[in-house]
């Protein structure tokens, strides 16, 4: 039996993944200045590389992309080591 079929009854489980894009330090004057629409500015562009995490465990890793008008990640690689 191969790993994916001896997790198969797990398949149906909700789990967050999180793309982390960067992070920065704020201001608490900035921070209570922001309001839906504001832009918080990041050294990261598209094509840059970014982790995947799963909790606090990194799983993988992405690339930004842009589509349309939309920031997206291109999943590049998973970690199998976990």
């Amino acid at each position: 039996m191969t790993a994916l079929e001896e997790i198969a009854h797990l398949a149906d489980i909700n789990m967050d993944v999180e793309a982390e894009l960067d992070r920065i330090t704020l201001t608490i004057e900035r921070i209570l200045a922001l309001e839906a629409g504001s832009v918080i500015r990041t050294n990261r562009s598209a094509g840059e590389n970014i982790d995947l995490l799963i909790g606090a465990a990194r799983i993988g890793s992405g690339e930004v992309v842009i589509i349309e008008e939309t920031v997206g990640v291109r999943i590049t690689d998973f970690k199998e080591d976990n």
